[in-house]
């Protein structure tokens, strides 16, 4: 990457092309409103060569969530090539900050869904996608502070690669470097936390399909693959997400029907530990932390331990809600008190300004860890009318990131006076 491409232009967002962005479309979708009149429209404009490059890239966001994901992905490459930098429409005319986010090109959940979180800030946002074979913009647009939105799945390892090189010249704060993103992956993080005081984390291992059979088959113990690992155990594809592909596996012959019905060459493999509370559910909670504070973003609760907030049904009980919303309002003097050293051990290792943990209690009271990650969907689309205590909390942890980013660009801002 040349030196010049570090140089900061003098014109705000020289050569943006503005969209509409995933916060908006991804708001509509959620409440139910058919996309595909959308997704219709803005392919005739593209076929007939008259979409702008923000209508290409809100195009392939929209394919995404109506289920054209490969269509969706090839458009949306073919757009980067001509155009990279792209300015979500936001609702202040005079922006009090500028903020660069460095996106991969790549499906719309391995990147920072970072418009959530300053949608309804005067902070205006601006996404460079650092993509193969295509120049970065020269010179850079100006901004106050710029932030890596890229994760640390495969599919982004161009962009962190690139961005790294220059990371050390970066000509304002740089959040979330990619150095620390890499320790994200499900096996490093394992041994980036281990010996953590009262955290539980269970050894991720990659296994090969190849061992995997040799398990399956009884040609070899589980327990040869890896020290840590014993039956149960839980099984994904490596590089899955949202479940996909997940699995618990009691005995040798279950595993031999789970990879008859799979074709990936690597997976991780992780024991299994019954988290059920004492009334047989199981609760999940995701935590977000700001600036190495931690925050209650979600509690789910399921009789059912591959939980996540979409299957939990936590729209249909009013006794789930209270519960989570008493782990919301409480989170300082409760769970968030009970495991602050812990919480805390977590932000200083993990290193990140921005990043996200899933997480639950075992019954001896750890904080058992299933994985951290800077892209993880922190959102406020919820209906306050069901969820009247969501809102409030939602808007603290957006407010800590917008202090976040204020606080860093002063203080650059300082030392460059």
């Amino acid at each position: 990457m040349p030196t010049d491409l570090l140089a900061l232009a003098e014109s705000a967002c020289a050569g943006c092309a503005d969209r509409i962005g995933m916060a908006k479309i991804a708001k509509a979708a959620f409440d139910g409103q058919d996309l595909k009149p959308m997704w219709a429209a803005l392919l005739g404009k593209l076929l007939d060569g008259t979409a702008a490059p923000g209508e290409g890239l809100d195009l392939a966001l929209v394919g995404q969530l109506v289920g054209e994901k490969s269509s969706a992905l090839a458009i949306q490459h073919d757009v980067l090539q001509a155009q990279q930098l792209y300015r979500v429409v936001g609702n202040s005319l005079a922006p009090r900050l500028r903020v660069l986010a460095l996106a991969a090109s790549t499906d719309m959940g391995s990147n920072t869904p970072i418009e959530f979180l300053l949608e309804e800030t005067d902070i205006e946002l601006m996404l460079l996608y650092v993509v193969p074979g295509a120049d970065l913009p020269s010179p850079l647009p100006a901004h106050d502070i710029a932030i890596v939105i890229a994760s640390d799945s495969e599919d982004c390892q161009h962009a962190l690669r690139e961005i790294d090189a220059v990371a050390a010249r970066w000509p304002r704060p740089l959040l979330n470097p990619p150095e620390r993103i890499w320790h994200l992956d499900r096996d490093k993080l394992h041994a980036l936390l281990a010996g953590i005081e009262g955290l539980c984390i269970p050894a991720t291992v990659p296994v090969d399909r190849d061992r995997l059979i040799e398990v399956a088959d009884e040609r070899e113990l589980i327990t040869d693959v890896h020290a840590e690992l014993g039956f149960p155990v839980i099984i994904r594809p490596r590089g899955s997400h949202a479940g996909v592909g997940l699995e618990k596996i009691e005995e040798p012959i279950e595993l031999s029907l789970y990879l008859d019905e799979r074709d990936e060459q690597e997976y991780f493999v992780a024991r299994f530990v019954d988290y059920a509370g004492e009334d047989g559910q199981f609760r999940k909670y995701r935590i977000v932390f700001v600036d190495g504070v931690a925050y209650a973003c979600h509690m789910a609760i399921a009789r059912r331990w591959d939980i996540w907030y979409l299957n939990a049904g936590m729209a249909g009980s009013e006794s789930k809600r209270l519960e989570e919303a008493t782990f919301m309002q409480t989170f300082d003097i409760g769970f968030g008190r009970r495991h602050r050293s812990v919480l805390d051990a977590i932000a200083a290792r993990i290193g990140l300004d921005y990043f996200i943990i899933d997480c639950a209690e075992t019954r001896d009271g750890a904080l058992l860890v299933f994985e951290a990650d800077n892209t993880a969907v922190v959102h406020n689309m919820d209906p306050p009318d069901v969820f009247p205590y969501k809102p409030p909390q939602m808007q603290k942890i957006f407010a800590a990131f917008a202090a976040m980013i204020a606080k860093h660009a002063a203080s650059s801002a300082e030392r460059a006076a």
